[in-house]
């Protein structure tokens, strides 16, 4: 196994993240890690508004789980709405260092109790059995994780899809992937992602669900929430659309669900090359 010194960097918010050597990028973005995981994640999926009606059982799918800021976050809304709910949760990381040395360092003391605790156990163990929460943690590449999965009937209310930049880890961002990933997706549940990509957008759309916009968060560029109905998803702009149209919209494939990241992103490129939709470089001229 691979190990990394895992260096904690303090976001704008005043909560830290960790800085990955691998992939070169930061886990969250450097204007806020909490604030990233409750407004990015936490509130587009609707989750609290399924609380507040009383629903008992809430699931979750946590896709790059990391630091386990965004399960944390979930945890704390929906029992501060509701101290009895039952949380059904299942998170997928390729490292289980890193939830590890979030632990170790302490970064997830800001979350109220039961929830630094919980997650202690469930990084340590990658299973937890409570009165209030049934989770577990698979690890190792998310593309055979998920299809672990396929055969245990979960489906969830809410999907956080939290990988790498598409450019650094496209192997998580492509149509097959996301066509996956969607079927586990309860009719009435949503999808959140920090990426506004037109690549992960058609994927999106791809794998048969509709697309939202939604605000950003310490950054200029907006994240995305999707679901099999447009009911309660925010309009895409008229320069969004458009952006799905240009060459920048060709999608990430991945047609075995174990290709390599270099030959992902060079099939891309190839189809990009031949393709007759507008050069991303025109819309961007007539956006400017």
């Amino acid at each position: 196994m691979t190990n990394y010194k895992f260096t904690p960097q303090l976001t704008a918010d005043g909560s830290w993240t960790f800085f990955s050597p691998e992939f070169g990028e930061t886990f969250h973005s450097h204007f806020g890690a909490q604030q990233e995981a409750e407004y990015k994640f936490v509130y587009p999926v609707q989750l609290l508004s399924k609380v507040e009606s009383n629903q008992s059982v809430v699931c979750l799918l946590d896709i790059c789980y990391g630091l386990g800021y965004n399960t944390a976050s979930a945890l704390a809304a929906i029992w501060k709405i509701n101290p009895s709910c039952k949380v059904m949760q299942v998170g997928l990381e390729l490292d289980p260092e890193v939830p590890k040395a979030a632990i170790a360092e302490g970064l997830l003391n800001s979350w109220p109790e039961p929830v630094p605790e919980l997650l202690a156990t469930l990084a340590t163990t990658h299973q937890l059995e409570k009165d209030k929460i049934h989770a577990q943690l698979l690890t190792g590449d998310a593309r055979k994780a998920i299809q672990q999965l396929s055969n245990s009937g979960f489906q969830t209310d809410a999907i956080f899809l939290d990988p790498f930049s598409p450019p650094s880890c496209p192997q998580l961002w492509t149509v097959e992937f996301l066509s996956l990933v969607s079927s586990f997706l309860k009719p009435d549940g949503y999808l959140a992602t920090y990426s506004c990509s037109a690549a992960v957008r058609t994927a999106l759309l791809k794998a048969g669900l509709k697309i939202g916009s939604t605000a950003p968060v310490g950054r200029r560029s907006p994240g995305t929430v999707a679901s099999f109905g447009e009911e309660n998803l925010p309009p895409l702009s008229e320069k969004e659309k458009e952006h799905l149209l240009t060459r920048a919209g060709i999608p990430y494939r991945d047609p075995s669900l174990s290709d390599s990241a270099e030959v992902i992103l060079h099939r891309r490129q190839l189809e990009q090359q031949k393709s007759s939709l507008e050069p991303t470089s025109h819309w961007k001229k007539r956006w400017s």
